[in-house]
């Protein structure tokens, strides 16, 4: 079996894959600076280096030896891109770039990079559902540095030969989102209010539409893009191709949790996107896959986790 390295391995996403590689049998090495991820995520047969991803010495010694890496870490968060924008960057384009290179540095040749990107490189494209060939047009700085992620990793390959594929996902949902961090979705958020018996607020009238995917979904799709094909660079969206607007969001976690649910509407927030749906079509042609879960049922375990944890 195989080393594989996972930066942001203590993260919500990231920690799921690190179960999963071991259960396969794989050696794991994460890197993580422990900003927002928790060591207790991790599986105890991982190896944890404790570091910046922007840093890279620490990005070289961690990739020293792997068959592979999976790059997750990141800060998501738009409110503190907007307050850092220069610091955000710095972590996710500078440390995605620092992966490749290390990658491409392997004593015995390149290794591959299976990396994560997202949905907010679309920003606002109205021409849903949104196709891997749909116009980029990011409203957020993490939305632009996850787009120049995708460019680099073109350059990593065409010029320094380095395997990658990348991943567009969705909103991703499932155990250990922390629903008090201000990186949570809005399912985790909705979740800890509504086990609380606190009103939900929703911005504007609640009809507007996400494409949420199953965090073991997720995990599906990047140990697939691990097995290749590496030849053209390409990246997938992690979709479901099926809408669900934040009212019947609301519902379907009140159902789960056996509450009642209280709805309060807030004004609409400036700039928020009305519907963003992805098409999952290209990910099940080229690499065979798609997303299994149903979102009811991914709910009802996201929901007893969350109460489990005394959320």
């Amino acid at each position: 079996m195989a080393l594989y390295l996972v930066t942001g391995g203590c993260g919500f996403i990231g920690s799921h894959l690190a179960d999963a590689l071991v259960a396969a049998g794989h050696g794991v090495r994460i890197l993580d600076d422990l900003s927002t991820g928790k060591r207790e995520n991790a599986p105890r047969a991982a190896e944890i280096v404790v570091g910046d991803v922007a840093d890279a010495a620490i990005v070289r010694r961690a990739t020293a030896g792997v068959a592979g890496c999976f790059h997750l870490a990141a800060i998501a968060s738009v409110a503190r891109s907007n307050e850092d924008w220069a610091g955000t960057h710095r972590v996710n384009l500078t440390g995605a770039i620092n992966v490749f290179d290390a990658a491409r540095a392997q004593q015995g040749g390149p290794v591959p990079v299976v990396y994560v990107s997202s949905a907010a490189v679309y920003g606002d494209n109205p021409n849903v559902p949104l196709s891997e060939d749909a116009a980029t047009r990011p409203l957020t700085a993490y939305g632009a540095d996850k787009l120049g992620c995708e460019l680099h990793a073109r350059v990593a390959h065409t010029v320094h030969r380095v395997p990658v594929v990348g991943f567009r996902f969705f909103n991703i949902y499932g155990p250990r989102q922390d629903p008090r961090s201000p990186y949570s979705g809005v399912i985790s958020i909705f979740t800890d209010r509504i086990l609380a018996g606190r009103p939900v607020e929703v911005h504007g009238d609640g009809e507007q539409t996400r494409d949420f995917v199953y965090v073991a979904d997720a995990v599906r799709f990047l140990i697939r893009g691990m097995a290749g094909p590496f030849g053209d660079s390409r990246v997938f969206n992690v979709c479901t191709g099926r809408a669900t607007s934040v009212n019947a969001l609301a519902r379907i976690i009140g159902e789960a949790a056996g509450k009642r649910v209280e709805l309060r509407h807030a004004a609409p927030r400036s700039g928020d996107i009305r519907v963003s749906i992805g098409d999952p079509r290209a990910a099940a042609s080229a690499l065979g896959i798609r997303v299994e879960t149903a979102i009811e049922d991914g709910l009802r375990t996201t929901v007893a986790s969350i109460a489990a944890a005394g959320g």
